[in-house]
């Protein structure tokens, strides 16, 4: 594999004091790679683009420092900058990352897992649209899925599946049933991503 940049040190006869070679690095840019649609179906009008797929179908508007264009086949998705400014520099990547993030998202989906821990914390679907989930306040705590968005508890009901076509959408529900019961850090009871770490503290010793 051929390295972006070299910074080579050689040492001089005449010094001991190495002496760089200066090279040009090049920076690979997300922003210039196109988006392959794969089997989706793309529209694109002005800086508005819409995908659809068998999961469902996205549509987004893109800030005008992003110039978006189709290829000839319509096989894939360019983005480029409009404009040669910072805030055009700084959307480039990102505006490449979430046309990318909505193809995927309408042909294979996005996934959120979730763990519940701690005695008694549990969670329950009633129906398809809510989800209901105990964790140890008086009254159980009922949430009403997005649209678009499905969710699945296993046999245990400690472990929430969480899935849906637009990525948003799913991370920011996920977060929601996250935030009802956040993990604590002592004994990390709570609810928490399926692999997410959480750094526990130990408890306060007691006076002797």
């Amino acid at each position: 594999m051929r390295a972006l940049c070299n910074n080579n040190v050689r040492l001089t006869a005449r010094a001991a004091r190495p002496v760089r070679l200066v090279t040009t690095c090049k920076e690979s840019r997300i922003g210039k790679r196109p988006v392959q649609v794969g089997k989706s179906e793309v529209k694109l009008e002005g800086q508005v683009l819409t995908v659809k797929g068998p999961l469902g179908t996205l549509t987004r508007e893109f800030p005008p420092e992003i110039a978006l264009s189709m290829s000839d086949d319509k096989a894939e998705v360019k983005f480029t900058k409009a404009e040669d400014s910072k805030k055009a520099k700084q959307l480039h990547g990102l505006c490449r990352t979430l046309g990318q993030n909505m193809v995927t998202g309408v042909l294979e989906g996005w996934e959120k897992k979730l763990s519940l821990i701690g005695v008694g914390y549990r969670a329950a679907m009633k129906g398809s649209k809510q989800i209901e989930l105990q964790l140890g306040y008086i009254h159980p705590v009922v949430l009403d899925l997005p649209e678009g968005v499905k969710a699945e508890v296993d046999k245990s009901q400690t472990a929430i599946t969480i899935t849906g076509y637009d990525k948003e959408v799913v991370g920011n529900f996920a977060a929601v049933v996250r935030s009802k019961r956040p993990p604590e850090v002592y004994k990390g009871k709570g609810i928490r991503y399926a692999d997410e770490y959480v750094r526990m503290k130990e408890g306060k010793a007691g006076k002797k």
